[in-house]
């Protein structure tokens, strides 16, 4: 099966001289966790809630004040319409992305997300194992303590 016949078609998108805080209002009103960064209608970048809350809240810098295109990764990995949803998920896994943008002619047309290969019936059973790919540097092993107590400054 193609790409283009689960793609999410209608596609939110932000520019890279948009303020970080924008970005953070798009991702709510969509209820998406990333967003493509266009020049016109090229992909340029991509930011995601993680850039936001660890490029520009942990580092202290005013959301207000930062634009997308200081906090969001550049060149990301894109798609076409035509692949095959295997060879996305295979993309993905790779690459540990949980959203492809699909693009045509350099112009974004959609954007896929484990999630939609998850509930593809020939995805299923690999959709699992893409998601441990994806999340795998994201596995720290640490011992938790609740018996420890914090200081409040």
């Amino acid at each position: 099966m193609k790409i283009s016949n689960i793609m999410t078609k209608s596609v939110a998108f932000i520019r890279p001289e948009d303020t970080v805080v924008q970005a953070a209002q798009l991702m709510k009103e969509h209820n998406v966790g990333s967003i493509p960064v266009c020049r016109g209608d090229q992909v340029i970048g991509i930011i995601t809630d993680r850039d936001i809350a660890v490029k520009a809240v942990a580092n202290g810098s005013n959301p207000a004040m930062l634009s997308v295109g200081e906090i969001m990764s550049a060149n990301p990995i894109l798609g076409n319409p035509d692949m095959d949803v295997a060879e996305a998920g295979k993309l993905m896994g790779e690459n540990q992305i949980r959203r492809l943008p699909i693009v045509e002619s350099n112009r974004l047309v959609g954007i896929i997300s484990l999630g939609d290969l998850a509930i593809e019936p020939m995805m299923q059973a690999k959709a699992g194992d893409i998601l441990t790919e994806v999340s795998e540097s994201a596995c720290v092993k640490t011992e938790f303590d609740p018996e420890a107590k914090t200081e409040q400054n």
